[in-house]
């Protein structure tokens, strides 16, 4: 993880903390800006940003898109 920001590093703890590892725990990114007591649009370019790095996955929903933190990337 030393190649990730300190926003990204926060998303990634925080989404560990909330349980979010797997798809069926998935957590939206209001979930994760709350924890993280972070602006939502902060956290949304982060988890872009991890998703893109390949440790973070994106489900999409027909409300709000779920995110999971990758098990290989832990």
């Amino acid at each position: 993880m030393e190649d990730l920001s300190p926003i990204e590093k926060m998303v990634v703890q925080a989404m560990q903390d909330l349980g979010a590892t797997k798809e069926e725990k998935k957590k939206t990114a209001d979930d994760i800006a709350k924890k993280c007591n972070r602006p939502k649009s902060m956290v949304t370019n982060a988890l872009v940003s991890l998703s893109n790095k390949g440790m973070v996955k994106r489900v999409v929903r027909e409300k709000a898109s779920g995110y999971f933190v990758e098990a290989s990337s832990m």
